[in-house]
């Protein structure tokens, strides 16, 4: 069966590890990031060995989102930028096929132990199973 893992994150998160200081979030060090991201790399290459991976990717900031709506004349209205009703975004997902709902919650729990700075924000990880045949999972 197919699943996303998602991974959150807020604009502060982002800015935090781009070396902007955010009130309540700690900035990341250039070794924060390297760990990061070594973490990451090492679950991506364990599932790409084992056949579960079929995609991953880390998305761009909230800052640079574009919201497509439709007016109350029924046109499109089109926003940029990070909305304040919304706290926490997409930070990043992962597309697996695993053979059940425990394997990949054994991967979720391997991806809650990536490193991060004293007083970061910490987040679950969020898994969504992919429909069949027009949405049962």
């Amino acid at each position: 069966m197919k699943y996303l893992v998602m991974v959150q994150g807020t604009q502060a998160d982002y800015e935090a590890q781009a070396g902007k200081p955010t009130a309540g979030v700690p900035v990341w060090s250039k070794e924060d990031i390297q760990a990061m991201y070594a973490h990451m790399g090492a679950i991506n290459d364990d599932l790409a060995e084992s056949g579960e991976f079929i995609d991953a990717q880390g998305l761009a900031e909230p800052a640079q989102t574009r919201l497509v709506g439709k007016g109350p004349d029924g046109k499109p209205v089109i926003t940029d930028g990070p909305y304040g009703e919304t706290k926490e975004v997409i930070a990043g997902y992962w597309l697996l096929e695993c053979a059940s709902l425990e394997r990949v919650t054994e991967i979720a729990e391997r991806v809650i132990q990536c490193p991060v700075p004293e007083g970061a924000n910490e987040y679950p990880v969020v898994i969504r199973p992919l429909g069949d045949d027009g949405g049962d999972a």
